[in-house]
């Protein structure tokens, strides 16, 4: 797979070092089937445009800004060279304003990851300084960056030869984990653990990546319309079982020996 066409250019710096980086996305989907919007009767796609609400016709990309309400039908128009200027300083500089243990961040904080990489011969000595010394210290690097004209708070985690950044939420949009597992008070009774522990040990392997069972299906759905063959209906889907009460201990005996069976089959 060909390397991503970098999406973002600029500087990284620390204090007085300062090396030119590139940034690209480290995750796509850009695999994932495409639809267009069609008209069954002619069979051509349907375009999209932006009209006046008010008017009802067509307006013209160059007239198309933002604008925040502050009533109802009252807005304040904001052109693109007043949202550029906004945090100005963090548009093509990704200045690492504090360090901290990577294990302080957890999971839910983060949010995208990005690729940083030096983006001339001149400036790797720079790059791998940095990299190497926050390694070392096992400390990731906090900054600010603007992406899509929001500033966003980042991470820099250093990755094998470059450094990979992650956008961070804002503890505004992170909903504490005690709202929701507060009430859970079950305790299973003492010889559900060794069994659930088996049943684990068992099915453990290597993780890999996983595919798209669904995409999978309409890929080959796609193949067989484009063989001209009929369609041969709906796949049936089964009904879900009605009795949701359930013996725990049995349940876990049956996976048990299930696992066992199998191991044994493969042992052949």
């Amino acid at each position: 797979m060909a390397a991503v066409k970098p999406y973002w250019k600029g500087y990284l710096k620390l204090s007085l070092v300062t090396c030119p980086v590139a940034m690209s996305p480290a995750t796509g989907d850009e695999e994932k089937l495409r639809f267009h919007t069609m008209n069954r009767t002619t069979g051509n796609r349907v375009a999209s445009r932006y009209v006046d609400n008010v008017t009802g016709k067509e307006v013209d990309p160059d007239d198309q800004v933002k604008g925040y309400e502050r009533g109802e039908g009252d807005y304040i128009i904001l052109e693109e060279e007043e949202l550029d200027a906004v945090a100005l300083e963090s548009v093509r500089t990704i200045e690492i304003d504090m360090f901290t243990p990577r294990n302080s961040i957890e999971w839910i904080w983060l949010e995208k990851p990005h690729y940083l990489v030096p983006n001339d011969k001149v400036g790797e000595d720079a790059f791998a300084v940095i990299r190497d010394a926050m390694r070392a210290e096992k400390v990731v690097g906090i900054s600010r960056l603007v992406l899509g004209q929001r500033e966003r708070a980042v991470m820099l985690e250093p990755r094998g030869e470059g450094i990979v950044l992650w956008t961070l939420r804002y503890g505004d949009e992170v909903r504490p984990e005690e709202e929701y597992f507060s009430h859970i008070n079950a305790k299973p009774e003492g010889g559900l653990a060794p069994l659930m522990k088996q049943l684990i040990t068992a099915q453990t392997k290597k993780w890999a990546p996983i595919t798209d069972p669904i995409q999978d299906r309409m890929l080959e759905m796609i193949a067989g319309k484009m063989k001209t063959l009929k369609s041969t209906g709906k796949r049936k889907i089964e009904p879900m079982a009605k009795d949701n009460v359930v013996d725990i201990m049995a349940a876990l005996r049956d996976s048990l020996d299930r696992e066992k069976r199998n191991m044994g089959g493969k042992a052949k």
